[in-house]
């Protein structure tokens, strides 16, 4: 038995002419509240104030995407931003040491060269320190 696999997925399906159902509604929401703002103002100036805003709103939660994402998710990252609990977090500064004392040098522990081949080096000065940091193996 064969399925189809379902393609373009991504790409919304376009209802209304060119705009999908959430732009449409996004649109006839703003021009209705628009309407009804200019329908009900005492003073048509001051309707105008709260339209052109809302407008603009309307507008960019219809077309405008940040990075691929809807304007309206980024609203609603931004609200939880604002209103939520932040995590502090603390970072571990590192003290400055001074250094007042100079290192000294102990010539007891000088290592001579054993051989030419530094691989053989290598395992001599690996097994000095082993025996040093562990004495039971002294």
């Amino acid at each position: 038995m064969r399925f189809q696999t379902p393609q373009f997925i991504e790409v919304k399906d376009k209802i209304f002419g060119p705009f999908t159902l959430r732009q449409f509604i996004y649109m006839a929401g703003g021009a209705g509240l628009s309407i009804v703002v200019y329908t009900f103002a005492p003073i048509k100036f001051l309707a105008w104030i709260v339209i052109i805003p809302t407008l603009g709103l309307v507008v960019a939660l219809t077309f405008y995407k940040i990075h691929g994402r809807p304007f309206i998710d980024v609203l609603e990252s931004a609200f939880t931003y604002f209103v939520g609990s932040r995590l502090y977090l603390w970072k571990k500064v590192p003290r400055k040491i001074e250094k007042s004392a100079k290192k000294e040098v102990d010539t007891s522990a000088f290592v001579p060269r054993l051989s030419d081949s530094k691989l053989k080096d290598l395992s001599w000065s690996l097994d000095i320190q082993d025996i040093d940091r562990n004495p039971l193996k002294k």
